[in-house]
């Protein structure tokens, strides 16, 4: 196959599908992840696609978003990373709200050991990967399902969220800036995420660095009401994502960093030298934080409300589960 006709296929590919792995554009044309790479990177500089970190997606930020089959070959290794911190986050009997996406899928299957938990959700997927935890209860909400993240959505999900209140909320998003916070592209699904987040009494954002920088049209989290952001180092050719998580930082936001090497989900050296699992130096840091000094691990995050009666978080999600 001649490079335009590959190109062309590629192109193809990439506007059926929203976001296509290199993996599997090689598959397809039937070449090497390498030559595709280099097809991507010359029809990027025709503003044709966008490259991103393993695979290609429909140009500008403002675009349609990708379904879950194509999403989920897309940093796979740094979203187990990230989940794997995430996870680190939750307590033994808390409960806790999750949004839909991919990396909060990855996230539930390791919620699935902590025992005592109330999830609540609006994700098929992330109730799936919870379905046959024993010592973990799962409430959905109501809603229209949207086939193309399998979320529930619509008025019947933001309704069965009010009067709820739990200690943190998990979220990702199709983009994620200082300026603008979390967002994404659809708006049903952002209108739910806010819903989540009003659930909450903090909220930790799950974002690779390829979603760093890029900004969407629904905005679901402003930076303001972000506790914590979970992602992964950007590389080192990525200023564009190191410049945000510095400019995230610097409106308090807390950051942690997980490594994807091998998966195994241990952090590595921050931008510009930081080191170790500490958090990015916040200055007029808003919120407390307790737990163990930089470089033990994670801090636990627990806001006055979240310090609370347990029994009564979980009474308030009985109500939910009632109705």
């Amino acid at each position: 196959m001649f490079a335009a006709e590959r190109r062309q296929l590629i192109l193809e590919m990439v506007r059926a599908n929203g976001a296509v792995s290199l993996r599997e554009l090689a598959r397809v044309v039937q070449t090497s992840e390498v030559t595709v790479r280099r097809d991507v990177r010359a029809l990027e500089a025709e503003g044709l696609l966008d490259r991103r970190h393993g695979g290609a997606v429909l140009p500008g930020g403002f675009t349609r978003e990708s379904g879950i089959p194509q999403k989920s070959h897309l940093a796979t290794a740094e979203k187990t990373a990230i989940a794997d911190m995430a996870a680190g986050l939750v307590e033994e009997g808390e409960a806790i709200v999750v949004g839909a996406g991919t990396t909060t899928q990855e996230l539930a299957r390791r919620l699935a050991r902590i025992p005592g938990l109330t999830v609540v959700t609006n994700s098929l997927l992330v109730a799936q990967a919870l379905a046959h935890a024993n010592r973990v209860e799962v409430v959905m909400t109501g809603g229209t399902l949207r086939g193309s993240n399998y979320a529930l959505v619509g008025s019947g999900a933001e309704q069965s969220l009010q009067g709820l209140r739990v200690a943190r909320a998990f979220l990702s998003g199709s983009g994620l800036t200082a300026e603008r916070g979390l967002s994404t592209s659809n708006m049903l699904s952002a209108s739910v995420d806010r819903a989540l987040v009003q659930a909450a009494a903090e909220v930790v954002v799950l974002a690779d660095h390829t979603k760093l920088g890029s900004d969407t049209m629904f905005q679901t989290v402003p930076t303001d009401l972000i506790t914590r952001l979970v992602t992964d180092e950007p590389p080192g050719h990525d200023d564009r994502a190191a410049t945000e998580l510095q400019a995230l930082a610097d409106q308090g936001v807390q950051i942690a960093v997980a490594g994807a090497a091998g998966g195994s989900g241990a952090a590595e050296s921050l931008p510009h030298g930081r080191q170790g699992r500490r958090e990015m130096p916040l200055p007029g840091q808003r919120r407390t934080a307790h737990g163990g000094p930089g470089g033990q691990g994670p801090q636990q995050l627990r806001s006055p409300s979240a310090l609370g009666d347990g029994q009564g978080e979980r009474s308030r999600v009985a109500d939910l589960r009632r109705r």
